[in-house]
């Protein structure tokens, strides 16, 4: 499927789903940053489980993918210091501070000033200082973010099932691409940048998927307007469990979308290393094929058993990307890329052996 790219309009499922009610519930935000000259990216991960308090797994997390695939993470056991928007991209989690009021959005003065673990992020703002005491690491962060593509034309990533709400846990990315200026400090290293990949997604519901893997880049050799997103995953719909993956392609303003429900994905996806994707929809077809040499490192997830190791990721993954259109009945070419910047992940299991789907 191929359509309109480019929207100022606000992506579905941008506002936070809990319900005020309900205990057993995670939601679970993701900002990216790619360093192409640097050779680097951050990948910031937040969480909020059980907000309603009260139980074993109540809390947030705040998690960092940094440099060299180097890991911090802070939690955050107080869920009345955390915030999020009903209607829009809107979150945050304070942890030590001096401020007496309730958590919200503030000028990013005060926050540095007096928020000295925590975090704040919209969809065109994300600030953040996190320490860990333990290891002495930190990180610190300021940056502007320019939405480019949200999803398709203002779509869900997860199509009409996650409007049910009962496609179990519920995926949508927020943005595709976009461009960050800013600055991060890690450790004391300080990376200052102007205009660099940034890309954002989410998810909700009781847990993560059985068992998922993901592709996602938006910074390719030589193709500065091109955003991939693909994964796929064993997920629970109502009461039974099904397979599904799908792709995502957004290049110069064009939308090429590879689903279940308009098309075939296949999948070769290894316990780590190797992960490859092929997708069919009318006359497109297009194939992924990611490597890393890298060892991954693992990241928490929130599970039935709270926020716990359950899925390994690298930044310096390699993809090649194929995408060909039939025409008077052979395949060309469109589009032919590849980077050395992927993020690549597998995630819950069992990973005995390579999950292969055709």
């Amino acid at each position: 499927m191929v359509g309109s790219g480019v929207s100022s309009a606000p992506t579905p499922h941008s506002g936070y789903h809990w319900d005020g009610e309900s205990r057993k519930f995670f939601e679970g935000w993701y900002y990216r940053v790619t360093l192409p000259e640097a050779g680097e990216t951050f990948a910031f991960m937040y969480s909020i489980e059980d907000p309603l308090g009260g139980e074993s797994n109540s809390g947030g997390g705040a998690q960092i993918l940094g440099p060299r695939d180097e890991y911090l993470c802070r939690t955050f056991p107080d869920v009345s210091k955390f915030w999020a928007w009903k209607k829009g991209l809107g979150l945050g989690h304070w942890g030590q501070t001096s401020l007496t009021i309730p958590p919200k959005l503030i000028d990013r003065d005060t926050f540095e000033a007096e928020v000295k673990q925590g975090y704040q992020a919209t969809a065109t703002w994300h600030q953040g200082q996190l320490y860990d005491p333990g290891s002495g690491h930190h990180c610190t962060w300021q940056y502007t973010i320019e939405p480019v593509y949200g999803w398709g034309d203002r779509q869900s990533t997860a199509g009409w099932l996650s409007f049910l709400e009962i496609f179990e846990p519920g995926w949508q990315i927020l943005m595709a691409h976009g461009w960050a200026t800013g600055w991060i400090d890690w450790n004391g290293e300080r990376y200052e940048f102007n205009r660099v990949p940034a890309y954002g997604e989410k998810n909700w519901g009781r847990s993560f998927p059985q068992k998922w893997f993901w592709f996602n880049c938006n910074s390719f050799d030589g193709e500065p307007n091109l955003a991939l997103t693909a994964g796929g995953g064993r997920r629970e719909v109502l009461s039974w469990m099904e397979s599904v993956a799908m792709v995502g392609i957004h290049h110069e303003g064009q939308f090429y979308e590879f689903v279940p429900w308009n098309g075939t994905v296949t999948w070769e996806i290894a316990p780590w290393g190797f992960w490859k994707m092929q997708a069919w929809s009318g006359d497109l077809e297009v194939t992924l094929t990611g490597t890393t040499e890298e060892p991954g490192t693992p990241l928490r997830a929130p599970t039935q058993e709270g926020l716990v190791f359950a899925c390994r990721d690298t930044m310096k993954g390699q993809v090649h990307l194929q995408l060909k259109q039939r025409r008077q009945g052979r395949y060309e070419m469109l589009l032919e890329a590849t980077s050395s910047q992927c993020g690549l992940e597998v995630g819950g299991g069992p990973w005995n052996e390579t999950w292969i789907v055709d």
